[in-house]
């Protein structure tokens, strides 16, 4: 089973390489990683400058950086999804970051969470089937003092209800 779990990541690995051979923004990554001396513990700024030229880390990029840095893909993928501002999947047009922090939560964030998935028909950490909208939580973004807070293409919004928040979201459909 080990010799067919590495012949496997081997086969990927090889894909993600010879896709990367023809694509301007492998190169430019790889400038980056030049530009860090290839260090390991540069891996945050190179994930971010690779969602930055893909639009999200998809597996063949987690892997040309796993390779590029010398680090386990288990690590890259591990950092990848820890870190909110991450993503494995293409976005949406727009994207409603709710914060679900102690203070937001008991302000009502629960409650715009919910107004929203219902309106929109898709769950925290989806994108409406038209590609319009992105729906995500965060653990807190820092805003407690104008709780519940909610991040509407990167601007911060204060003291949202569940009307509030629909009229925006509203507005991009």
């Amino acid at each position: 089973m080990l010799a067919t779990t590495a012949q496997t990541k081997n086969k990927r690995l090889k894909a993600a390489l010879e896709h990367a051979s023809g694509d301007k923004r492998f190169k430019i990554l790889e400038v980056t990683m030049k530009k860090h001396q290839f260090r390991q513990d540069a891996l945050i700024e190179v994930l971010h400058k690779g969602q930055e030229l893909f639009g999200y880390l998809e597996d063949d990029v987690m892997l040309f950086i796993s390779y590029k840095l010398k680090l386990p893909p288990s690590r890259v993928y591990g950092v990848a999804t820890f870190y909110h501002l991450f993503s494995l999947k293409p976005q949406g047009e727009h994207t409603c970051v709710v914060c679900l922090g102690t203070a937001c939560y008991v302000k009502g964030a629960d409650k715009v969470i919910n107004a929203l998935q219902e309106n929109l028909k898709i769950k925290s950490g989806e994108t409406t089937p038209d590609g319009k909208v992105s729906l995500l939580t965060a653990r807190c973004i820092g805003a407690c003092g104008i709780a519940p807070a909610i991040t509407y293409d990167g601007q911060v919004a204060p003291k949202q209800t569940p009307e509030m928040a629909l009229e925006k979201v509203n507005q991009w459909k």
